[in-house]
């Protein structure tokens, strides 16, 4: 089994606390533009500071690698830090201060998701309150956390049996569709919750009530 590499992405999002974020000591640690000011709150400092610059202006902290990009570009300055955390071989990314005010943004961090999973790696959309997962064909166990509701949603068209086990609403070999919220407001009501996918991706999102 391949070694897990984690890297740990801060984003701009001024409602973002992440105040239970703790790198491990080999995790990389990479702040895209504004997302700096997150990580400084949480008594982090970046190995990596990447983007265009033009939310976080003030001089970097010494010691401290930065790339630099015109704000002209087609990647958002997040999906650039993964990138950058995907070439340097990490394999799994906590994206943090990625879900905010701007549904655009947050929708657009949904989307890095899927790209750190087309890459063979696993992403993670976390805030304290609440964080998001792309889930594909396979078995997948999550924590059950008292005062937390359970949502899936189908990301691709369709998701086919899809089977939910440990749940208040359970479900067997079922059909999720991107048009309809069957998924939104379920609970685990026992240590873990199995949730099994035939074919599609579920976007598992898991927030306190």
């Amino acid at each position: 089994m391949e070694k897990k590499r984690k890297a740990y992405v801060f984003a701009g999002s001024p409602q973002a606390k992440c105040k239970k974020i703790k790198p491990e000591s080999d995790s990389l640690i990479v702040c895209a533009d504004g997302g700096y000011t997150l990580a400084k709150k949480n008594g982090l400092t970046p190995h990596v500071m990447i983007g265009d610059f033009d939310t976080y202006t003030a001089e970097p902290p010494k010691g401290v690698e930065v790339i630099r990009y015109p704000a002209e570009k087609d990647d958002t300055d997040t999906m650039l830090a993964v990138k950058l955390c995907l070439e340097r071989g990490c394999n799994d990314i906590t994206i943090c201060g990625g879900m905010g005010a701007r549904l655009d943004h947050t929708y657009a961090n949904i989307q890095v998701l899927r790209y750190i999973m087309k890459k063979g790696a696993i992403g993670t959309l976390y805030d304290d309150d609440q964080y998001a997962v792309l889930q594909g064909p396979g078995i997948r166990v999550y924590d059950s956390m008292e005062g937390r509701v359970f949502s899936a949603f189908a990301f691709t068209e369709e998701c086919t049996g899809v089977s939910l086990k440990g749940f208040k609403y359970p479900l067997k070999d079922g059909i999720i569709k991107s048009s309809f919220p069957i998924g939104i407001s379920n609970r685990m009501i026992g240590r873990s919750g199995i949730v099994t996918v035939d074919s599609g991706v579920l976007l598992v999102i898991i927030a306190k009530e």
